[in-house]
């Protein structure tokens, strides 16, 4: 917050707002003055705008006349480092002889004043009654600049690394952060940026009163004393003073006395003890733009060789130098020892290979080692483009262009997740690198070909690449080549639910020496634990995460660590494991703005708590996925078909296939919550027709019971039975508990659709105690919940039948478990059920319980829904009550919270929610007969 700010919330406080008031302006052209203490027009904190000619006053007039008045007054005055001698001996005398009640509020800049630490020009003698109280404002953190930046940005749109670089650039000066992002949104507007990164805040350019300020304060400097700044913008961090004038080119005492006269000047600051700086680090490049060639690159020569003779040698930091300085060969070999540096090393390497003039066989050498960064975790936004203009070129030999060919592929397939292009380079890096006669590395590209988990081939395709894989790695005798074909067998039979994959992952070499195989494990190890998990075993599955994530570490590959945390997450969801996970799962989606499992278990949460918005937003472009998506051997018969090619884009562009099949299921669900049969019948087919080309049954686990579910809603029974048949089939001789439970779960539904109450019913309670031993509480609960329904449909709610009463009970205690999980969405369905099936001994005697100012239960759950976004109509449906019903309860919710509108409900029903043993009950009576609205 700035100190415009501080001003304007200070002068909309109400007791500001009883006293005469007199706002001043100071500015470099002279002083503003906005209200008179007599009472003139609303003060506005920083504005420029006149007074009205009837109350226009020069500064000195209206603090004379607020000097000689008697009546309480406030004094703003803005900017003193701008004021003139007249104006602060005034506000000096003002100070030590103020009116009485009288209060003051002075900004300045502190190192814009005459008199250092004196903003009145001198001390002042200050009566004792008076209290005196200075406040620096320290710059924005990075939560504030989040903020700031979602406000405008929309946080979507600004993920940990970009707003970590908005904030390192502009140092958090509140002013330049603004400037920053409005020269952001304006890039937003032109180009429709979904998601900023780090290179966006570096390209977006100096805001111009930032970089006038700069320049300004530099040419106030004698000329002689200027190279000094020269010096630290070409540096572009702090600096010692010794260091300073070496790059200055100063000797003896000049560069001590520049320095002095820079920071005197404010051109330069003390950043931190011994060293100096800009108080924004992005004042550096405005006047690097402004120094003429010649003397940037002497500058830069004399910063490389001052660099050189550093231990260790900063090669990331010489590089850069050498490339300002325009050595090219210098550069370059700076350039090779970067592999293991930082995103901003990977972006040196990007213009390293891109320059004109290289020989080929030195930028190929140079783009491996780029590539291999990227593709082991380095982010870095040009990286592929680089690479792409590099295995077009002719000269390239044949076999470094398959190499180069194969590191695109990976970075374009697992990172930037374009799977058409990735796919579409590795099977012609696996071609080059057969025909170059290295089987090693074809043998790399073909088991990137085999993973199961990308879409665009079917899981018989993804056998033949790794059978084709596990041959060239045999013949090549290469340890690394086998490691991964070996991880790969592993990760195709887990996700298939092979019990074979357990031994193979049991003799994978973690304690290799060589770092490539120890990578290769890792991947094998994130990639089973990944099919663990979607297989049912999370017990297994976490110890296996456990391991892949330590040895991504230990091996330097950020990028497998990550996906190991996204499986993680997912597992927190299916075990129950809430709490903060919402916080978990936007913490990796800031860090990787492609985080598809974290964004869907964010769309899972949401969808619980009846936030169906949200839903929307999380779940990933192109879900559910559409039939039309083809795989490889159907390519040729559609090639002429732009509009199922452009399906299959979308369906595919973010969405890894196990995570699309969990995604569609939600989104189904989310079609059936709104009543949207028809096209949640829709999507049902589309998803289930991309499972079966896909071929991998046991990824259905979360799809298959809401494919069902549509369909019989739909009033699609046979569709319905075909669904649950082709899913026992694909999971015959299968170990994949979790798609088993869903199995039990779909021929549940169907019964509940034939009307066949006691056979859906039992068919619940198997499920439900399938889902128990996993564990997967909320499907359970939601088990619960159909069999209790069911025995509540068949009729045998008569006092004192024992079905009806078990059957009350059970949804009792699965109302409480879905509540304490967070799912506030259905919890409320299974009151709702509770209250319009609830046996007559339970009910309440006639009239209405007098709740005077606290809300009902009823209030209570409507008002819940309500925060979370639903619409009445929405509520309605889920609650078994009429729309105008909903609309009276939020009505009188709202007005016993004092609530003036729907948003502002989210806050404060999360501050009184009950608990759930208040609401286990069925509520009021008054709201049973509500019941009868829905089908009038």
């Amino acid at each position: 917050m700035g100190k415009s700010r501080l001003v304007h919330r200070l002068l909309e406080l109400p007791r500001a707002r009883g006293v005469a008031r007199l706002v001043v302006t100071f500015q470099a052209s002279g002083a503003f003055v906005v209200a008179d203490p007599l009472g003139g027009p609303e003060p506005r904190a920083g504005g420029t705008e006149a007074a009205s000619p009837g109350v226009r006053l020069t500064a000195c007039q209206a603090l004379e006349a607020l000097l000689a008045s008697a009546r309480p007054a406030l004094l703003v005055a803005e900017d003193l480092h701008h004021a003139d001698d007249d104006c602060l001996a005034l506000l000096r005398a003002l100070l030590r002889e103020p009116p009485a009640p009288f209060a003051a509020a002075l900004t300045y800049r502190p190192e814009q004043l005459r008199s250092p630490g004196l903003p009145l020009g001198r001390a002042v003698d200050y009566p004792a009654r008076l209290s005196v109280v200075r406040r620096r404002l320290e710059p924005l953190d990075e939560e504030r600049v989040r903020w700031v930046a979602g406000e405008s940005l929309g946080a979507r749109r600004c993920p940990q690394e970009f707003v970590g670089r908005l904030r390192q650039r502009s140092g958090g000066v509140p002013q330049v952060v603004v400037d920053l992002v409005r020269m952001l949104r304006d890039v937003a507007e032109r180009t429709g940026r979904e998601c900023f990164s780090a290179r966006d805040v570096d390209e977006a350019g100096v805001p111009v009163r930032l970089a006038e300020l700069v320049l300004d304060r530099t040419a106030a400097l004698p000329e002689a004393y200027r190279p000094i700044v020269w010096a630290a913008a070409v540096l572009d961090e702090p600096a010692g003073a010794e260091d300073l004038a070496a790059v200055a080119g100063f000797g003896g005492d000049t560069g001590r006395t520049a320095l002095i006269a820079a920071l005197e000047g404010s051109a330069l600051r003390e950043t931190s003890e011994g060293r100096y700086g800009f108080a924004v680090p992005l004042a550096a490049s405005a006047l690097y733009a402004e120094l003429p060639g010649p003397v940037r690159e002497r500058l830069h020569h004399r910063a490389a060789a001052m660099l050189a003779a550093r231990e260790p040698v900063p090669w990331a930091r010489i590089a850069r130098h050498w490339r300002g300085g325009g050595r090219t060969e210098d550069w370059l070999r700076a350039a090779e020892h970067l592999v293991n540096e930082d995103e901003a090393a990977v972006a040196l390497l990007e213009k390293a290979v891109d320059v004109g003039g290289l020989p080929p066989d030195k930028r190929g050498r140079l783009a491996l080692t780029l590539a291999r960064g990227a593709v082991l975790g380095h982010r870095s936004d040009g990286t592929a483009r680089v690479l792409r203009g590099i295995v077009e070129d002719p000269a390239l030999p044949a076999a470094d262009r398959g190499e180069i060919r194969l590191e695109l592929g990976l970075l374009l397939h697992h990172r930037k997740r374009r799977f058409e292009e990735g796919r579409t380079e590795l099977r012609r890096a696996a071609n080059e690198l057969a025909e170059a006669q290295r089987p090693a590395l074809a043998a790399r590209a073909m088991a990137a070909l085999a993973n199961p988990f990308f879409p665009g081939a079917s899981l018989a395709e993804n056998v033949t690449w790794l059978e084709r894989a596990e041959a060239a790695a045999d013949a090549s005798g290469d340890r690394v080549a086998r490691t991964a074909t070996r991880a790969c067998r592993a990760t195709v039979l887990m996700n298939t639910g092979d019990l074979e994959a357990w031994r193979l992952v049991a003799r994978l070499p973690r304690d290799s020496a060589d770092r490539a195989s120890r990578q290769q494990v890792a991947r094998g190890l994130c990639n089973t634990a990944n099919g663990a998990v979607y297989l049912g075993h999370y017990r297994r599955a976490a110890g296996l995460l456990s391991e892949g994530i330590e040895l991504a570490a230990r091996s330097g590959a950020p990028f497998l660590e990550r996906v190991g945390r996204g499986t993680a997450l997912f597992r927190d969801w299916l075990t129950g494991r809430w709490d903060g996970l919402a916080d978990r799962c936007t913490g990796l989606v800031a860090e990787d703005g492609s985080a598809s499992d974290a964004r869907v278990v964010l769309a899972l949460l949401a969808l619980a708590k009846g936030d169906w918005e949200a839903v929307r937003d999380w779940l990933p472009r192109g879900v559910p996925p559409s039939p039309h998506a083809p795989c490889e051997t159907d390519r040729a018969d559609e090639a002429d078909d732009a509009e199922a090619e452009s399906e299959a884009e979308r369906a595919y562009e973010s969405c890894e296939a196990p995570v699309a099949a969990t995604a569609a299921g939600a989104h189904i669900r989310l079609l059936l919550a709104r009543q949207d049969v028809e096209s949640a019948a829709e999507a049902a087919a589309s998803a289930w027709a991309w499972l079966g080309r896909k071929g991998v049954w046991v990824w259905g686990a979360e799809l298959a019971p809401w494919v069902v579910e549509a369909h019989t809603r739909a009033g699609q029974r046979e569709l319905a039975r075909r669904v649950v048949a082709e899913f026992a089939a694909g999971l015959t001789g299968r170990d994949a508990p979790s798609a088993t439970a869903a199995l039990l779960w779909c021929r549940a539904v169907l019964a509940e659709a034939d009307g066949e109450w006691e056979e859906a019913r039992s068919r619940f309670q198997q499920a439900g105690a399938a889902y128990a031993g996993l564990p997967h509480p909320y499907a359970r609960a939601l088990m619960a919940e159909g069999a209790g329904r069911c025995a509540l449909l068949l009729g045998e709610r008569a006092e004192g039948s024992a079905v009806a009463d078990e059957a009350v009970a059970e949804l009792i205690r699965c109302a409480g478990e879905l509540t304490d999980l967070g799912a506030v969405w259905d919890a409320a369905r299974v009151r709702a059920t509770l209250r319009a099936y609830r046996p007559a001994a339970q009910r309440r005697p006639p009239g209405r319980p007098a709740y005077a100012q606290r809300m009902s239960p009823r209030e209570g759950e409507v008002a819940e829904l309500a925060a979370t976004g639903l619409t009445n109509r929405e509520i309605a449906a889920t609650l078994y009550l009429s729309p105008r019903t909903v609309e009276q309860h939020v009505a009188r919710a709202m007005r016993k919270l004092g609530i003036a509108s729907r948003q502002g409900l989210a806050k404060e029903v999360a501050r009184i929610r009950p608990a759930s043993g208040e609401r286990d009950g069925a509520g009021d009576g008054a709201d049973v007969g509500d019941v009868g609205d829905v089908g009038a």
